[in-house]
């Protein structure tokens, strides 16, 4: 009877921490002319459950470790019956030691993704070959995501999932869709992924550890070093744009990170928010205007 019991038991622990996301997911259609509205409710309960019921790691999750994320998809156009063209923007976040703030690590557009959806057909996935561009997409993500969190808790933990979601890549080359290919655009799936492993961008994920471990997760109790570590990782950063000026992995960075950034160092000494300011218009001058207010 115990050995019963242990057994029920393991089982619903397993069950209980799986997960790895902890995904919404938001479908709005109100540019489509359709009274078969039922649709886009469907692709959100499926898509959810299909990122947050698959088990994308082999590692365990506590409650506290789920990492929350969003995916806010725009159709634009249904040209035919089930067949759809979006644009997806893509949020993650990563919780800070000892608050209850979650700093954002990922703020990406997909401008690119047209796809066949049935209702009521199961969502199927092999990491082995393409299956549909449903999944494909959000695994795709789903891998980006982990790795990005694994990237901020330790230096260059997001390796295995960024070599996933790269092979993803790879059987999607095999399809039609665009996003997965280096000639289609310079922002796209291709390019975030193709950053994320390319040894001369290795700065911007080296930061991405700095900036959260040594920066925001100690801010609270050694902040004098918490705001040096930051700017450490900022002109870590601004070598790698140096390298790789105005890379998709540089944009998006400074996509998540550039609000914060300027409430971060609004209130430090003149001379860090001069640093923070020269750092961050070298970076990102396209937000010059927004950077500003910490010199005045």
């Amino acid at each position: 009877m115990r050995v019963a019991l242990f057994l029920v038991f393991s089982l619903l622990t397993t069950l209980l921490f799986a997960q790895e996301l902890n995904c919404r997911v938001v479908v709005n259609a109100q540019q489509v002319q359709t009274t078969e509205r039922e649709v886009f409710q469907d692709m959100e309960t499926e898509f959810a459950q299909f990122l947050n019921n698959t088990k994308w790691t082999s590692d365990t999750f506590d409650d506290e470790e789920v990492i929350n994320c969003n995916l806010i998809i725009n159709i634009n156009e249904m040209p035919s019956i089930g067949v759809f063209e979006a644009t997806v923007q893509v949020l993650s976040s990563r919780p800070v030691h000892g608050t209850n703030y979650e700093s954002v690590l990922l703020n990406f557009a997909d401008r690119d993704w047209t796809f066949e959806f049935v209702q009521s057909q199961p969502l199927r996935f092999n990491e082995n070959t393409f299956t549909s561009n449903i999944t494909s997409l959000l695994a795709y993500y789903a891998y980006v995501i982990i790795g990005l969190d694994y990237d901020s808790f330790s230096e260059l933990g997001g390796d295995p999932y960024y070599e996933k979601a790269f092979n993803v890549v790879n059987n999607a080359q095999q399809s039609s869709f665009t996003g997965w290919q280096q000639f289609n655009s310079i922002r796209n799936r291709y390019w975030l992924i193709e950053n994320l492993r390319n040894p001369q961008l290795e700065g911007i994920r080296n930061a991405l550890y700095t900036y959260h471990r040594n920066g925001l997760d100690i801010m609270a109790e050694q902040k004098d070093e918490a705001e040096g570590n930051i700017l450490s990782a900022l002109s870590d950063v601004q070598k790698a744009n140096r390298s790789r000026p105005r890379s998709i992995l540089t944009i998006t960075f400074m996509d998540a990170k550039s609000s914060e950034l300027t409430q971060l160092f609004g209130k430090t000494s003149l001379a860090k928010r001069r640093q923070a300011y020269n750092l961050l218009n070298s970076i990102d001058p396209s937000r010059s205007d927004d950077y500003r207010v910490l010199i005045e």
